[in-house]
């Protein structure tokens, strides 16, 4: 039985309206900008014959039939699919699913374009991963490119991983006009456990196993395609745009190559064709993706104990919108929100464990029942969230939905807001004389939340990692990896350095991480202060540390500072190190303009400023100011 929508929390209320009334000005632009893209007219019916020519030229007759009528949809996909990587590699035949699906409704689908995926993973630790962040815009740009032809009724979003569904997403906001439909792959098959991996590479950051036991261990964890099936930043996409409304119902986590599968992606396509204005149940993206969704997206995150790259990501991605949401909101929401889910990091379990522990379905219905989510918002799928409570099945080869279960099948992985994990949700914002940062401590142990401890700097990770093979962090530390934020080298995930610290703490040491740079998605065991605010490189006081300072992080405060007199520490002279090798090889010199315009951390260190245009005059202007 579908839950009856509670009255709303009153935090989560009183922030959506705080965030209402913030973003007024820009979100009304926002919106008569889209309604004046729908008014000029969102397909084909206001190209020219040889525009329209270019368009079909390379389609089977029958396609191009269809396409010469004005009454029918045509949907453009827009896809991320490569066959390196393995969360994006099921979507090789997507496209044909979906084209299929929509001659059958009596419409077409069009490959509108590919948009780059890179993978962290690989990346982890290299000079790529100074990219990583940027191609979320690069993706914005890209999916922006694709459906700059105007051919489409409607649009399908074929992604994943980390910055990918959140530059698809920018993207779709951008052509807010058009109803979007997000279509994911879903997760890997279970592979081996979390506890052991991660006891792998310990052992292998401590010299105690060779890089053939450890490559073993990582083949046996990542083996199929599929996205990883420990819960970061991937997962944690899913998981929002499920929260969202922008998914079908339970299709975030069914495993790629299954009959199920199959089917939701045919639905979605049928749905798709449905929500655009040819199917006469016109449904925009505009008019779907508000405040509301925005903090159901946040509240989703902080329960499920989600990643910490969202905290960029979202502020983002909201901005796309024209909603402007900040740190605050996120520490707000997160003192009411309880934590539901254990899946790794946060726990043993993967996000396979979570499905058929009753999955989203179930998290649904205690967040409306609740009252922490708005359930009234609209979905792709037709409906209010309330129907998000049900999951898929196949009857007869037919795709239906029925309600899911009402208790956990599984409370060690999913459990009920009356006896959550933890009464909070699992980010917290940090402030203090460092600036302001983030830091995931659902995964931290409350015993290891606070340190006090001399530091010790670094301005390059691969340094930590000789300062560890030489002993010299055997002792309490905090470990300060500054010059990592977008302005000065695209601000990498630092997640190589999580066995090394994780290995000190074992030995009983108090340790912690302080850095401008992101922590991976999976952040784990150490308290991480990340994502520090102004960055050091941008002013930041960072840049003022020494080595031998004594810096206290205490999550449960929610503070981070120097243990300085005020007079001595304001007076510090700021050190700026040698950032050059960053800047060149793998590509990086292109990205030199993204470096210049990248934005704060806590305002979504993207490049696109706010979007309006006197945004943009700014960032010229300011440009103009600092070239004289």
């Amino acid at each position: 039985m579908a839950p009856s929508a509670p009255s709303l929390n009153a935090t989560v209320s009183r922030v959506t309206a705080r965030i209402r009334e913030r973003s007024a000005e820009r979100r009304a632009l926002y919106e008569q900008r889209m309604a004046d893209q729908h008014r000029r007219g969102v397909h084909r019916g206001e190209l020219s014959c040889g525009n329209l020519a270019h368009g079909f030229a390379a389609c089977g007759a029958q396609d191009k039939d269809q396409l010469k009528l004005m009454n029918s949809a045509n949907l453009g996909i827009v896809s991320a699919y490569n066959d390196m990587l393995s969360a994006h590699q099921p979507l090789e035949t997507f496209p044909e699913t979906i084209k299929a699906a929509a001659r059958a409704m009596g419409s077409t689908a069009q490959f509108a374009g590919g948009v780059p995926a890179m993978c962290d993973g690989v990346t982890q630790g290299q000079p790529g991963m100074e990219l990583s962040l940027f191609s979320r815009d690069v993706i914005a740009m890209a999916t922006a490119v694709g459906l700059s032809h105007n051919m489409f009724d409607a649009a399908l979003y074929l992604g994943v991983c980390d910055k990918i569904v959140p530059g698809l997403f920018i993207g779709a906001a951008r052509f807010g006009h058009l109803p979007a439909m997000f279509v994911p792959a879903g997760p890997m098959p279970s592979g081996l456990p979390n506890k052991e991996k991660a006891r792998v590479r310990q052992l292998f950051a401590e010299g105690k196993v060779g890089r053939d036991a450890l490559l073993e261990a990582e083949s046996e964890s990542y083996h199929s395609p599929g996205t990883c099936t420990f819960y970061g930043t991937a997962n944690s996409n899913q998981l929002m745009m499920e929260m969202m409304g922008l998914h079908l119902p339970g299709t975030s986590f069914v495993n790629p190559g299954t009959e199920m599968r199959e089917a939701l992606t045919r639905f979605a396509t049928e749905q798709a064709i449905r929500n655009s204005e040819p199917g006469g149940e016109y449904r925009p993206f505009y008019q779907q993706i508000d405040e509301r969704a925005i903090v159901n997206a946040i509240v989703g995150l902080l329960a499920s104990g989600g990643s910490t790259n969202h905290t960029l990501h979202l502020v983002a991605m909201a901005a796309a919108a024209g909603i402007t949401i900040d740190w605050n909101d996120f520490t707000e929401l997160s003192a009411v929100t309880p934590s539901l889910m254990q899946v790794y990091p946060n726990g043993q379990a993967d996000i396979n464990h979570f499905q058929a522990a009753g999955g989203m379905s179930l998290l649904f219905r205690e967040l409306i029942n609740a009252g922490l989510i708005h359930s009234d918002i609209p979905t792709v799928f037709g409906t209010d969230l309330t129907a998000y409570t049900q999951e898929p099945f196949l009857e007869n080869g037919k795709l239906v939905w029925r309600e899911g279960p009402e208790q956990s099948l599984d409370s060690e992985v999913l459990t009920s807001v009356a006896k959550p994990f933890a009464a909070t949700g699992g980010l917290t914002v940090l402030d203090g004389n460092l600036g302001r940062g983030v830091i995931k401590i659902s995964a931290v142990k409350p015993e290891h939340r606070v340190v006090e401890a001399p530091i010790k700097i670094f301005e390059d990770q691969n340094d930590l990692k000789g300062a560890f093979e030489a002993g010299e962090l055997d002792r309490d530390v905090i470990a300060v990896v500054r010059f990592q934020g977008p302005k000065a080298n695209g601000m990498p995930e630092l997640h190589k350095l999580t066995p090394y610290l994780g290995v000190l703490q074992d030995r009983g040491y108090k340790v912690a991480l302080v850095t401008d740079g992101r922590m991976s998605g999976a952040s784990g065991k150490v308290p991480a202060a990340i994502h520090m605010s102004p960055e050091a490189l941008d002013g930041g006081p960072l840049a003022k540390l020494r080595d031998g300072d004594i810096v206290r992080l205490d999550a449960d405060a929610g503070t981070l500072e120097v243990k300085l007199a005020a007079g001595e520490w304001a007076n510090r002279e700021r050190r700026i190190g040698d950032l050059d090798h960053y800047h060149v090889g793998l590509g990086r010199e292109l990205f030199g303009g993204f470096r210049h315009l990248a934005m704060r951390a806590e305002e979504g260190a993207g490049v696109f400023g706010g979007f309006e245009a006197d945004d943009l005059a700014r960032q010229v202007e300011q440009i103009h100011e600092e070239d004289a």
